[in-house]
């Protein structure tokens, strides 16, 4: 019988560890969130992300458009329509209480670096409480620009539940591919890139 046990949960323990859904933890309190809103934000501001395009990306076939959503930015200002966006761009939708995805943000925040001026890097924090993105912005030194989606709309367009999710965009503003495998390292990152968006990323 405990054989039989074992053999059920290590399918779900593999499952925890690549991906992350909302019931994994419940927003902090509105008092920690006023808290948060009275420090600098330490993410970058979203003003510029639907100005040109970022790069020339590498002439494939387009496929679906970005979802027509408008999300709110996390520094505040004008909210950001989604289809707006001009790529190509690397979007990463996250939450602070997902352990994947708090692996992945320093590879997503060098890839930012390393990309400046090719590719658009963009976080949206999804379900998850202002202190607990601020937060992670600091500790991790997170600061490519971050939308906020209190509400799941993201993943429920893109018919996907868990987080970490990633989306690649092209240069006309398509989506390339979904990745949902778990938390992504550099050199996976640089080769879903070099893959899906035709743009070659430097150590």
């Amino acid at each position: 019988m405990n054989r039989r046990l074992a053999s059920l949960a290590l399918p779900l323990l593999l499952l925890s560890a690549t991906a992350c859904t909302a019931d994994s933890d419940a927003p902090a309190s509105p008092r920690q969130d006023t808290a948060a809103a009275a420090r600098p934000s330490p993410f970058e501001d979203c003003a510029a992300l639907a100005d040109g395009p970022a790069g020339s990306g590498d002439g494939q076939v387009a496929g679906d458009p970005l979802p027509e959503l408008t999300l709110t930015c996390f520094t505040g200002g004008a909210p950001v329509a989604l289809r707006d966006i001009r790529g190509p761009a690397v979007v990463n939708i996250w939450a602070s209480w997902c352990p994947p995805c708090r692996k992945e943000l320093p590879a997503f925040q060098r890839l930012h670096e390393r990309t400046e001026g090719q590719l658009r890097v963009i976080g949206v924090n999804s379900r998850d409480s202002r202190e607990g993105a601020q937060s992670i912005g600091e500790d991790f030194g997170v600061r490519f620009p971050m939308l906020v989606d209190q509400g799941e709309a993201v993943q429920r367009a893109l018919r996907r539940n868990a987080v970490p999710l990633t989306v690649f965009v092209d240069a006309q503003s398509r989506i390339r591919h979904i990745d949902s495998s778990g938390a992504l390292d550099d050199a996976r990152l640089a080769e879903l890139v070099r893959r899906h968006l035709g743009l070659t990323v430097t150590a």
